[in-house]
């Protein structure tokens, strides 16, 4: 591999898995929030919330943590306002001090908080303006949850950036699955052993809590009580613990894939589970881990920051096709696992953050593991096959062609059912 290409491969590891405190969405409003009272100075007497419909899908129904279990975009916007710090970026919240909680719900009883949807422009999309008595603060975040792409005082702007191209793929569209097979086998473990030591550490962290904790709808100990400990369920269970704590406002954070805590654990916690009790070394994890994060993100990166798509779908292929290579699989192993996985799974919807989510994940990485356990008996879903057309890199461009394009429509009615319009 060219050195210039496989620095960009390990660029993108470092910029998309990265921390989080909490669902993204909802940070992504606290974080704007936190902002625009920097800006304005002092603590806003009036908050203006508009917002693209797939943010306000993502945050209507999931808890904010380190706000007593609040939940929604007026909880986002009055816990960054109070206690947001801008500098921790998607950890905005982690330094919220248990006595500032009676505040933040004093202040959304106190201050008006208006919040209205944004038609057109990016999917993710959003603008926070903070209003004091003499001033006016505006800071506006698109296509990634912490790109500033607007600050402005008093009609003056301080801060403005160009919009990017909304699909991402004019700087990606050289990934492949090939070429990320090739990455991981000469990958230097020094690279990526401290970024993954701590995904390791956070994301089986929040796995464990999420069995041992009363959290949403409690579907990972549901698996466990009910299929048992086999090493496959077990990978089920534990991902979806860690999104039960997660949509449920546990104060743990994760690291992300794409934008997303729930995709971040998909991508390294069933992972985790299937290498240790195969008796993988930790340096051949490393790379099971690199392979299903970079499949997740060049599956992600044609269907776009947000949709109608469950992110779990791709993120659980991605773990399939990692537990593949640990199972002694290659590059055709690994390619075929990937198109049987998306085969099965591909319609399964995107309805916002919540407690579902966990249920959503298990499905994806059963697809995962199945789309392995097809190929490993000579089962495969071949071109023509619905979606599925010869070559891997020809099923994943159609993947996000109906994530990104044929689900549009989908995406606009679910927001309609869930915003009561």
């Amino acid at each position: 591999m060219r050195p210039e290409i496989y620095q960009r491969y390990l660029q993108i590891l470092h910029e998309e898995v990265v921390p989080a405190l909490g669902c993204t969405e909802p940070i992504a409003i606290a974080f704007a929030a936190a902002w625009a009272k920097k800006l304005l100075g002092t603590l806003p007497e009036r908050l203006m919330v508009q917002a693209s419909g797939s943010i306000i899908k993502n945050v209507k129904s999931v808890i904010v943590p380190n706000t007593g279990h609040l939940k929604g975009i007026e909880a986002a916007c009055a816990a960054g306002v109070i206690a947001g710090d801008t500098d921790a970026e998607l950890e905005v919240l982690s330094g919220l001090r248990e006595d500032q909680i009676p505040e933040i719900k004093k202040y959304m009883d106190a201050v008006p908080i208006t919040v209205s949807a944004l038609s057109g422009g990016p999917v993710f999309n959003l603008i926070v303006t903070a209003f004091s008595s003499e001033d006016v603060a505006r800071v506006q975040i698109a296509d990634h949850h912490t790109q500033i792409v607007l600050l402005e005082k008093n009609g003056e702007v301080l801060f403005q950036k160009d919009l990017e191209d909304p699909s991402q793929t004019a700087n990606r569209d050289w990934m492949s699955v090939e070429g990320i097979w090739e990455f991981i086998t000469e990958l230097d473990i020094a690279d990526v052993s401290g970024l993954f030591d701590k995904v390791i550490s956070c994301n089986m962290a929040i796995a464990r809590e999420g069995l041992l904790g009363n959290y949403g709808a409690n579907v990972g100990s549901t698996l466990l009580y009910t299929y048992g400990d086999g090493m496959y369920n077990r990978a089920k269970a534990y991902a979806a613990a860690g999104s039960d704590a997660r949509m449920d406002g546990c104060e743990l954070p994760v690291y992300i894939n794409s934008g997303s805590g729930n995709q971040g654990i998909v991508c390294s916690v069933p992972v985790i589970i299937c290498a240790r009790e195969l008796g993988i070394c930790k340096d051949q994890l490393y790379r099971a881990l690199a392979l299903s994060n970079l499949i997740a993100i060049h599956e992600k990166t044609g269907i776009g920051t947000l949709s109608a798509y469950c992110g779990a779908v791709s993120a659980g292929a991605a773990a399939g096709a990692a537990i593949a290579y640990l199972s002694g699989g290659g590059y055709k192993e690994v390619a075929h696992t990937l198109v049987n996985a998306v085969a099965i799974d591909s319609g399964m919807i995107c309805d916002g953050a919540k407690a579902s989510c966990a249920a959503k994940i298990a499905s994806a990485v059963d697809a995962g593991i199945f789309g392995f356990l097809m190929y490993q008996r000579g089962q495969e879903f071949l071109d023509g096959d619905g979606i599925v057309v010869k070559g891997v890199e020809n099923t994943i461009r159609n993947v996000g062609r109906l994530g990104r394009e044929g689900m549009r429509g989908t995406n606009e009615e679910i927001i309609r059912m869930m915003t009561g319009d």
